[in-house]
């Protein structure tokens, strides 16, 4: 059987369970990497992803905001830990499932002005991925290595409703691309929800709030991905990579949709 791992920014964990109970049960996810928990270690819903099927956690909160975790049906082994959040917050989380080792991060949204030396957010940002670009830079490419999470940029023109307008916004400005290419560029990561979804089609994975119908604005982001590492990309299964955008539509809705590929490892 493969694999089956998603992803999701799921906005509180504690607020939204329902809807995550509900997700496992419709999609079975053998892996669930979640961002912005919003909650501390203890008060992690535990015995509510043990009802699910997915006794077994990695968790890093914090109190009230930022927080991931890493939930499995099957087993889970230590993975090491990347610590490139200079602030201490809690935005990294890692396991090791069936012999792929599974990074999930939370990188910052970098505040709203893009200027390093203005924005301590937006510097912070981007130093996180330089962090992560040195470390994936030491990595064996051969070795199997899963990066998920809501990475907070947007690379090409057809991941964002307007190139030209969104060009200027911090998630899409040529700064962040640049930050991100590098990054996969680092240990030669594959994207694997645009290489079974090339451009030009247009993919998103957040749409505001502020929008009554977002289907019917359609003003969305793909800020949510995941990515194989060389000697993981040939596990990938063909057609599995996708962006659920219907979970969007669900009541109470996180403003993320889950991504979701299958391995066959």
């Amino acid at each position: 059987m493969p694999l089956r791992v998603a992803t999701w920014n799921i906005n509180s964990v504690r607020l939204r369970i329902d809807q995550v109970a509900r997700f496992v049960a419709e999609r079975g996810p053998d892996v669930l990497c979640l961002q912005e928990i919003k909650c501390r270690e203890g008060e992690f819903p535990v015995a509510a992803f043990q009802a699910m099927g997915l006794p077994h956690l990695r968790i890093a909160g914090q109190k009230g905001w930022h927080g991931v975790a890493i939930a499995s049906r099957l087993p889970i082994e230590d993975a090491p830990p990347l610590n490139a959040c200079r602030e201490g917050h809690a935005r990294c989380v890692s396991a090791v499932v069936k012999g792929v080792e599974i990074q999930n991060f939370y990188i910052p949204a970098g505040g709203d002005v893009p200027d390093r030396a203005l924005n301590p957010k937006f510097d912070h940002k981007l130093d996180f991925y330089e962090r992560l670009t040195t470390e994936f830079g030491r990595r064996d490419p051969k070795a199997p290595l899963l990066v998920a999470g809501d990475l907070n940029v947007a690379p090409g023109e057809h991941d964002v409703w307007s190139h030209k307008q969104m060009s200027r916004i911090v998630s899409h400005t040529p700064i962040e691309v640049e930050a991100m290419t590098a990054l996969q560029a680092s240990l030669g990561f594959t994207d694997v929800v645009r290489a079974q979804t090339p451009e030009p089609q247009k993919l998103f994975s957040w749409w505001s709030y502020r929008a009554l119908d977002f289907r019917k604005s359609n003003r969305g982001l793909r800020l949510d991905h995941l990515w194989t590492s060389p000697g993981l990309t040939p596990a990938v299964t063909p057609g599995s990579a996708r962006i659920l955008d219907d979970v969007r539509e669900w009541e109470r809705p996180s403003d993320h949709a889950p991504v979701v590929v299958e391995l066959a490892v």
